[in-house]
């Protein structure tokens, strides 16, 4: 039977992901690719990776890599920003219908826009923008680093930040900064993580510690439980993706509470297979991102698809936002 005309199914039984694995493999090896997968991506996905991590940290892990092909297991910004850091090498995305809402809650053509309403502003774009986006920004910033990124920034400049609401509420909080304006973008997952439900779930387990994304509509709540002391502070961590993954090493608590996209409670369990991981919000799963199947993988070692590509000009400006991030300081945990 030739790779061609194999017929797997992985939830099918031991045999079948074990015959997938292999092929996957054998594939990988043929187009001499090194296969990516975010943290939110499918369990069987993860596993089968070459690494497995936030955005950023994957993209850049890519551009050191000696394979010619990237095979991005995220949605579309995501293999975007390993092209704009990788522009001699091919990257395919399993489906490149795998979009963002966050990412989609801003053109290009609005920043140049709100741009115009703010001349000499510096912008602060998160990377989980497209690369049309980072190109019009002045800087790049992660979950993780934000706040240090709008830090250094001098006082008396305006800051333009963008897309997400809720990250940007945070990083005011935390600078203290009057002359930050933020746009109204959300990624629709995390959004709908909300306070209530944190509250409640923090209540029935008073010991459990909590992960809170700052993309989470949450957030504001996490930190209000923590100044009442309805939960002790040193509980309530706001933490990228791969900070929760070194969070999560270091706990001592037998339960954590997290706040994020539910595909990140398998990198947590595999990281700290003793400590209990629960959701906060078990409802909480992007369907982009779990268009990415196992089929779906197959078909792209096969066949090539979908290849991701970002125009020179574009690619060019969007690596200067990216590269003065990263001469602040380390990224570290991306989104």
């Amino acid at each position: 039977m030739t790779a061609e005309t194999i017929d797997l199914t992985p939830h099918s039984g031991v045999e079948a992901d074990a015959a997938w694995r292999d092929e996957v493999r054998r594939l990988a090896e043929r187009r001499d690719a090194v296969l990516l997968a975010h943290n939110y991506q499918l369990p069987e996905i993860q596993d089968i990776a070459d690494h497995t991590g936030d955005s950023l940290a994957l993209s850049r892990i890519a551009a050191t890599s000696d394979a010619s092909t990237i095979i991005f297991c995220g949605v579309h910004f995501m293999a975007e920003t390993a092209k704009i850091l990788s522009p001699g090498k091919t990257v395919l995305i399993p489906d490149e219908r795998a979009g963002c809402s966050l990412a989609d809650s801003i053109t290009g053509a609005q920043l140049r826009e709100w741009k115009a309403e703010h001349p000499g502003a510096v912008v602060v774009s998160y990377v989980n923008t497209t690369a049309e986006v980072k190109a019009e920004t002045d800087i790049c910033c992660t979950s993780s680093n934000a706040v240090d990124v709008v830090a250094s920034i001098p006082a008396d400049r305006e800051v333009l930040f963008l897309p997400d609401q809720f990250l940007g509420a945070h990083v005011k909080r935390e600078t203290g900064r009057e002359n930050l304006h933020i746009w109204a973008g959300e990624c629709h997952v995390h959004a709908g993580i909300n306070g209530p439900e944190l509250a409640e779930r923090a209540a029935a387990n008073p010991d459990a510690d909590l992960f809170i994304h700052p993309e989470c509509g949450c957030a504001t709540s996490a930190l209000y439980l923590a100044g009442e002391g309805i939960v002790p502070s040193a509980q309530v961590k706001i933490l990228s993706t791969g900070d929760m993954v070194t969070q999560a090493r270091a706990t001592k608590a037998t339960l954590v509470l997290v706040a994020t996209e539910v595909g990140m409670l398998h990198q947590l369990r595999k990281a700290a297979p003793d400590v209990e991981f629960k959701a906060v919000n078990d409802r909480a799963s992007c369907t982009y991102m779990k268009m990415i199947t196992p089929a779906a993988l197959l078909r792209c070692l096969r066949e090539g698809l979908d290849e991701v590509h970002v125009d020179p000009d574009t690619a060019e400006r969007a690596r200067g936002a990216v590269q003065r991030m990263i001469e602040i300081g380390q990224p570290g945990g991306g989104e």
